[in-house]
């Protein structure tokens, strides 16, 4: 897992570099389609394609079509399918559904001779290489530059020509000061709860911070927009609770701070993640994923656990 974290500048500047081959109209709307990590970074995806497209964007809930029958019209929707292996067959199964139906289908995918890219018509490959760790870190991290390339050919995007290129070097960035991250692995190496808490850009990175956490380090973690969590869940807060709070400068960052001041009032063991320096906050996801990334590799070496091969998991995970 290490190693393949060390590998994200890499990987990053490649995909950036490279043209992403999409010759689309403005649709009527995107459908996301994903599993697993994967939907986290369709989350982000969702934010970015609305911007750019000026139109809804959906993240489409498999079971429908694969349970229950959906016959959804995707007349003049762009289709997005996200799968790291492009294995999952049902992921496979709904885009080629909303093909069939007239949607424009796109493949996000690590392996581009794979089911998924099979299925579509276009194909960003992520050219991660293999992954062998079965949490996604390289392979994740690639996803949501995929999804910024993809949401700068399509339209307008919150940030200035040349951040996309600086992405490798913010990321490269954050792999070189794992120092606070390991203090706080410390600190936390008895926990057996963890909330993660952000809103806009960042709520994407707070729920794969969550999952990275929880399948990695077996710590029961809970990723939140602050919206969502000052509306119920801070209830269950007690004094001494670990919480983790993802912040950038930006129209969100009062939200956070509010969330800050409430958790803060409670008595919580609050930390927040240090900040992504050099990146517009659209773009710092992408290096916050990878802090979280850092916080869950910590915390399993510190249980004794083997990051590489968590508990009952496997790589590529088969729901129909």
């Amino acid at each position: 897992m290490r190693r393949e974290m060390a590998e994200q500048p890499e990987v990053l500047a490649r995909l950036l570099s490279s043209r992403i081959p999409v010759d689309v109209q403005r649709p009527a709307g995107v459908i996301i389609v994903a599993r697993g990590s994967s939907d986290h970074a369709a989350v982000y995806g969702r934010y970015l394609l609305e911007l750019a497209t000026r139109r809804p964007v959906a993240l489409a809930a498999p079971s429908l079509f694969t349970r229950y029958g959906a016959q959804t019209d995707a007349s003049g929707w762009l289709v997005v399918g996200v799968s790291q292996s492009g294995r999952t067959p049902e992921i496979v199964d709904v885009v080629e559904r909303l093909r069939a139906t007239g949607g424009r289908a796109i493949a996000i995918t690590n392996d581009e001779g794979s089911p998924l890219a099979e299925a579509a018509e276009t194909v960003i490959g992520l050219g991660a290489g293999t992954e062998q760790a079965v949490p996604a870190t390289k392979t994740f991290s690639a996803q949501m530059a995929a999804f910024a390339a993809l949401a700068a050919a399509l339209g307008d995007v919150p940030w200035a020509e040349g951040d996309l290129a600086r992405v490798p070097d913010a990321v490269a960035g954050v792999l070189a000061d794992g120092d606070g991250i390991a203090t706080l692995a410390e600190r936390w190496a008895e926990i057996h709860q963890l909330v993660v808490t952000a809103r806009g850009w960042l709520f994407s990175a707070a729920l794969e911070t969550a999952l990275k956490v929880r399948e990695t380090a077996l710590v029961s973690a809970q990723g939140f927009s602050v919206a969502d969590f000052l509306h119920g869940p801070i209830a269950a807060v007690d004094p001494g609770a670990p919480v983790l709070a993802l912040r950038a400068d930006g129209p969100a960052a009062a939200d956070v701070d509010e969330a800050v001041a409430a958790l803060t009032e409670r008595g919580a063991d609050l930390q927040l993640l240090p900040p992504v320096d050099g990146l517009p906050e659209a773009l710092a996801p992408i290096a916050a994923s990878v802090r979280g990334q850092q916080l869950a590799l910590e915390l399993a070496l510190r249980k004794g656990l083997d990051p590489d091969a968590p508990r009952g998991l496997n790589k590529v995970t088969i729901t129909r």
